[in-house]
C-alpha cells in the first residue's frame, strides 16, 4: 500500500465515522477542540435525494433499495485544505462541521489533536452501539438442530 492510497483510506475512516456519528455528540466534542481555521464553502450546503442499492446476502446481484436525503457541504479552509461531507438526513449545519473537520484533520498540526479528541471518542461509542445491537441480537438467535434415529 502507497503512502498516498493510506492516506485515503484514513480519510475515508474519519469521514465514515464522522457521517455515523450522532450531531449531538458531534458538536459535543467539537465545542471542546480548540477553534477550526475560518473557511469559504466552495459548494454551499445542498440537500438531494441518493439511491441506496443493496445485495442479497451482501454478495449478490445490487439492486435499488431506497431513495434517501442527502445533505452535501464543501469548503476550504484559510489554511488552503479542502473538506467534503456526505451525510444522511436534512441537517445542513452538521454538513459543514464535518467538511471542517475533514479539511483540519488534513493539517499536520491539527490532526493528533482532532484524532485524540473528536474522531477517536466517536469511533469508541460507535463501537460500543454496535456491540450492543450485536448482542441483543444474538439473544434472538435460533439454533436448529437434526437429530437422526436409528430406524
Amino acid at each position: 500500500m502507497t503512502a498516498d492510497s493510506s492516506a485515503h483510506s484514513a480519510r475515508q475512516s474519519w469521514l465514515g465515522i464522522l457521517a455515523r456519528a450522532d450531531a449531538g455528540l458531534l458538536h459535543r466534542h467539537l465545542s471542546q477542540t480548540d477553534p477550526l481555521p475560518s473557511f469559504v464553502h466552495l459548494r454551499q450546503p445542498e440537500i438531494g435525494l441518493t439511491m441506496v442499492r443493496g445485495r442479497v446476502g451482501a454478495e449478490g446481484e445490487g439492486f435499488n433499495l431506497i431513495e434517501a436525503t442527502l445533505t452535501r457541504a464543501s469548503i476550504v479552509d484559510d489554511e488552503g485544505h479542502t473538506g467534503h461531507a456526505y451525510v444522511l438526513g436534512r441537517d445542513e449545519a452538521r454538513a459543514v462541521a464535518i467538511a471542517r473537520l475533514d479539511a483540519a484533520l488534513q493539517s499536520d498540526t491539527r490532526h493528533a489533536a482532532l484524532m485524540a479528541s473528536v474522531v477517536d471518542p466517536l469511533a469508541a461509542i460507535e463501537t460500543r452501539r454496535r456491540a450492543a445491537i450485536e448482542a441483543r441480537a444474538a439473544g434472538t438467535e435460533v439454533r436448529f438442530f437434526t437429530m437422526a434415529t436409528g430406524r
